[in-house]
């Protein structure tokens, strides 16, 4: 049902592609919608889980309002913006932002990744867990490329867009920079983000209140537009673009 409702191939002969979707178990035998790929590369096979692991981890010890993404979209202010997150991959930052009381669109331009993300935001909205359920049904999910279509895919959400968040990929000159094999996996479906510019372009249009992008702490402003200003920690920081205070 996914693969039909993002267009994805299906194909019934052995000659898989590099990564596929699959269904597969859990521990506790629930299936889960899945990107597999060869382990030795790619390493064990992708899937969202806001119920436990590293999403439930964050969630109570993370830090709460303190916590860099936070600051940088004005929640440590008592105010509870709606959120976009534009470059929503496995939902983590989405998840945090929600947990913390803000509505979130989660936008993933890769369809195989919104796939996943959706399977994942369905089995949160339907467990057992009545906070995590409350959390993930402050959550939507849609498919479709932000840097052209942003406004059009915020249109279908049922709040404004007050705050958008951009964690656009970093384009790495050295391979030893691909460490972590889920990076690897990611870079493979999707690239570098090469439209950051436009990214931004459509996020600060489509915003009302302001745009947080996520960059390594060292690298220049996107486009070389500087920000209102930074939030940073030791190896990252957000360069906050302000139109407006929340209130």
């Amino acid at each position: 049902m996914l693969a039909a409702h993002f267009g994805i191939a299906i194909r019934d002969d052995d000659a898989l592609p590099a990564l596929r979707l699959e269904v597969a178990q859990d521990e506790q035998g629930i299936p889960r919608v899945v990107i597999a790929g060869d382990e030795r590369e790619y390493g064990k096979p992708l899937h969202v889980d806001f119920v436990a692991g590293r999403a439930d981890h964050r969630r109570r010890f993370g830090g709460g309002r303190n916590q860099l993404i936070a600051r940088a979209c004005g929640l440590n202010r008592g105010v509870l913006p709606s959120i976009v997150d534009a470059t929503a991959g496995l939902g983590r930052d989405a998840f945090v932002l929600a947990s913390l009381g803000s509505p979130v669109l989660m936008i993933e331009r890769v369809a195989a990744t919104a796939a996943i993300l959706v399977d994942g935001l369905t089995r949160a909205q339907g467990c057992a867990d009545d906070e995590i359920r409350e959390i993930a049904l402050r959550m939507q999910a849609l498919q479709g490329d932000a840097s052209r279509d942003l406004g059009e895919l915020v249109a279908l959400w049922d709040h404004p867009p007050q705050v958008v968040h951009l964690d656009p990929m970093y384009p790495h000159r050295d391979k030893s920079a691909l460490v972590k094999k889920e990076m690897r996996l990611f870079r493979a479906l999707a690239g570098d983000d090469a439209d950051a510019p436009a990214l931004l372009d459509s996020a600060l249009e489509v915003a009302t209140h302001r745009v947080v992008v996520k960059r390594p702490r060292k690298a220049e402003p996107i486009g070389g537009i500087a920000p209102s200003h930074v939030v940073e920690e030791k190896t990252s920081r957000y360069d906050v673009y302000v139109k407006q205070a929340l209130r």
